[in-house]
């Protein structure tokens, strides 16, 4: 196998492991077993224990970017509620569909997890894309990047809830839409 071959095996054998733990749990002996090498070649592909977990973390709030972003194909400025809408129905949809995956990678605790920084460095990944895809000026993120992370303290509330006492997904996106546009009116 070649060592970018490799990489990706043990990349998506932590991602699967995520989905089930938080990141700190994720077992170095147990990666290397399922991959049929050494714990010690493991460390040759990523020098370090935290090197191994970042590269993880990384990759999977690249995978969370991918399935929430909206067609690329949209126009910002013609386009920008449509894009708005997608991106809050597929935030919903993946926070739903992996909700234990989501509170994983976002809210692990211990020494190893994403954090403050990192969660805020994810969150400000998705404000960028927001703010990118509807034409936002550069000053607009903030705002953006507060507005995800009330969508996304929502979106958990509401895949928490069980489906028969849930609020219409309509209903979330629209008021999802709603309040960017009135912190963006402030």
């Amino acid at each position: 196998m070649s060592q970018d071959d490799r990489r990706r095996q043990l990349l998506g054998i932590g991602l699967r492991m995520l989905v089930e733990k938080p990141i700190q749990e994720l077992s170095i002996d147990d990666v290397a077993a399922e991959a049929g090498i050494s714990r010690g070649l493991l460390f040759h592909y990523y020098p370090t224990k935290t090197d191994y977990y970042d590269a993880v973390v990384g990759a999977a709030c690249r995978r969370v970017l991918r399935n929430i972003a909206p067609d690329a194909d949209l126009d910002p400025v013609a386009d920008a509620g449509t894009a708005l809408r997608q991106f809050v129905e597929r935030f919903y949809a993946q926070i739903d569909r992996r909700r234990g995956f989501y509170l994983a990678l976002v809210f692990g605790s211990g020494p190893i997890s994403l954090g403050g920084e990192g969660v805020e460095s994810h969150r400000m990944s998705v404000a960028r894309r927001v703010a990118d895809a509807m034409g936002l000026a550069d000053d607009q993120v903030p705002a953006v990047h507060a507005w995800t992370a009330y969508v996304e303290d929502r979106a958990l509330l509401w895949s928490g809830t069980p489906h028969g006492d849930r609020v219409d997904l309509e209903e979330e996106v629209a008021h999802c839409c709603r309040a960017l546009g009135a912190l963006l009116a402030v």
